[in-house]
């Protein structure tokens, strides 16, 4: 009886932290909701600086018809030619935001709408998919996108001048 006491502390203790745990989750990821509404109000200003600043150094960029880019400068040049298209339209929003209980990892997922000028025709392209950005906390303990993945929705089209498959 006499390890009671401590037995109760130990729990109280236990149940504080978990509750902590939770506090800085939603905590998380309302840093993360807030960052991605500002993500959206960069990609409305083209300002690449500020596009930028949403990248983790290490980070890797995939979006659809492109090859991955990895690493900021890859990233800056893929956001450079993006913002010179003046028909360039950008639009997400996620539908589930996740933290890991490390506190140090999370996901977000959702839906985008993009415009764009298609290089190939010079015709302005509506598209829209879906994406999946991960987020590593910095030391500072800001949230960068570390992995930002666009699938798109839209039916591939198959150019005229590819032979059809045969078996």
């Amino acid at each position: 009886m006499k390890y009671f006491p401590t037995l109760c502390a130990l729990a109280a203790l236990a149940l504080t932290m978990t509750a902590c745990q939770a506090g800085n989750h939603d905590a998380d990821a309302k840093v993360i909701q807030d960052n991605e509404v500002q993500w959206n109000q960069d990609l409305v200003s083209k300002d690449v600086d500020k596009l930028m600043s949403h990248y983790a150094d290490d980070a890797v960029l995939m979006g659809p018809g492109m090859p991955p880019s990895s690493g900021k400068d890859a990233i800056r040049t893929v956001m450079k030619e993006m913002v010179s298209d003046p028909a360039m339209s950008l639009k997400f929003r996620a539908s589930k935001i996740e933290v890991a209980n490390s506190g140090d990892i999370a996901y977000t997922r959702g839906s985008y709408t993009m415009t764009m000028t298609d290089p190939q025709t010079n015709q302005v392209v509506n598209d829209h998919g879906s994406f999946l950005t991960t987020y590593r906390k910095q030391a500072d303990g800001t949230w960068k996108a570390v992995s930002d993945i666009a699938s798109s929705e839209l039916p591939l089209s198959v150019p005229s001048a590819m032979p059809a498959m045969t078996k």
